[in-house]
């Protein structure tokens, strides 16, 4: 029997400033889609191999310019964060770390096609800004929404970042399949689509900056950057106070480490049984717009349930996903498991930062999406090392996906022994 809050928190509407934030998943996820995964990695070992620099050699560097970025965001995450908590202070941070993310991606259409290492410094810079936005975008869910509409609007949050992803990645193929149209050589396609995601992202970024404010904040302080340092090892030396949030953090590490993991081994395990690259493209798209729809329910079943039963759900789909890896032998076996993954993965991770949401403390919220955001990155390390280690042990990588189900039991159980906040989450 759903209560009269949750019957409250179902009917009412999306406000223009919730539509707003949303539109910010949106407007990022051309740069994810289109820069990170799809183009700037083969332009840039394109680069390098006219300089000579060996396969191996330039895939070493693109590694560890994301290892770079990805540390020093970790890093500085919850420092960042807790800066923002300050008064009018999260909508700045976000706007200069926004700016650094689409000027730094123009930038990459510019360099010139013989100086590959100004192309990776200025994909670090970029790939900071988007990190780190994201992190003060994520902290902004506590402003635009009570406890009670967390759930729809972090879920419609990754449904239309889902589908401006696909919109986005459209676009370029158009432009790919075409020639630019026949105006374009491959160099100049790769340009031309980081100015697409670029200003992509800063269209659609405008309804952030202009309608979404700040409502949660902590006193004003004459020296921020000093408190926030002293907030964050203090956060950190009282842990205890925040036992609920610690160990749904260490949860969280564990199952989305999962989550992450078999998202970005997919690839790598399709192409083990035979799966061609161009059809491997066109799993990936489907379940980019499997994800849209099946985002938003999972947070109309959290509204009728609760966030908790709603992400013990995905977890419980991804063991799933991780027992019929053992039967990935032909092509329709990929598609039923890129299928699975399509209907949790952005369910599980809305949930995961709605539910993360209610019950830290709100004037606090960057500081402690800060923390979130360090385990959501490191999280990736773990999960990737299983699947070397099992599949080389083995010699079949579906085996090696079939292991990821230790870290969604891990994930499990320690996120079934958390006390329940409330009746409601």
């Amino acid at each position: 029997m759903i209560s009269l809050k949750n019957k409250r928190s179902i009917g009412w509407r999306i406000n223009k400033e919730q539509w707003s934030w949303i539109m910010y998943d949106w407007a990022n996820s051309a740069y994810g889609i289109i820069v990170t995964t799809a183009v700037l990695p083969i332009y840039f070992k394109s680069l390098a191999s006219n300089d000579n620099i060996s396969a191996a050699s330039s895939t070493a560097y693109w590694g560890y310019a994301n290892s770079f970025s990805t540390l020093l965001v970790s890093l500085l995450a919850p420092f960042l964060g807790a800066l923002a908590d300050y008064p009018h202070f999260k909508k700045k941070m976000l706007s200069i770390f926004c700016w650094l993310g689409i000027v730094t991606t123009i930038g990459l259409a510019f360099v010139p096609s013989t100086q590959w290492q100004w192309l990776l410094i200025a994909y670090i810079f970029s790939a900071i800004g988007y990190s780190v936005s994201n992190l003060f975008y994520d902290s902004f869910l506590t402003d635009v929404a009570d406890d009670e509409q967390m759930n729809k609007i972090s879920t419609y949050g990754y449904a239309y970042g889902y589908l401006g992803g696909v919109i986005a990645f459209i676009s370029f193929l158009i432009l790919e399949l075409t020639n630019g149209f026949g105006n374009l050589d491959g160099t100049g396609i790769a340009r031309w689509s980081f100015i697409i995601a670029a200003i992509w992202w800063f269209i659609f970024y405008l309804p952030l900056q202009k309608n979404v404010k700040q409502k949660y904040s902590l006193k004003k302080s004459e020296s921020p950057i000093l408190g926030s340092f002293r907030r964050v090892f203090q956060t950190i030396r009282h842990v205890k106070q925040y036992k609920k949030v610690a160990w749904f953090l260490v949860a969280y590490f564990f199952y989305i480490d999962g989550v992450d993991t078999i998202f970005t081994m997919a690839t790598a395990i399709g192409m083990d049984i035979g799966i061609k690259t161009t059809e491997l493209m066109i799993v990936m798209l489907v379940v980019q717009l499997i994800a849209v729809p099946f985002s938003i329910f999972f947070g109309f079943i959290a509204d009728k349930t609760s966030t908790r039963k709603g992400i013990l759900l995905g977890i419980f789909v991804y063991l799933l996903i991780c027992l019929y890896a053992l039967r990935l032998h032909t092509n329709i076996d990929f598609w039923i498991l890129a299928i699975l993954v399509g209907t949790s993965q952005g369910g599980l991770q809305a949930l995961s930062r709605s539910y993360f949401g209610k019950i830290i403390p709100k004037e606090s919220g960057s500081e402690f999406y800060g923390f979130y955001n360090i385990l959501g990155k490191f999280s990736a390390v773990v999960g990737p090392f299983i699947v070397a280690v099992v599949t080389q042990l083995t010699g079949k990588s579906t085996i090696g996906a079939a292991s990821l189900s230790v870290l969604f039991l891990i994930g499990l159980i320690i996120f079934t022994i958390l006390p329940k906040i409330s009746r409601e989450i």
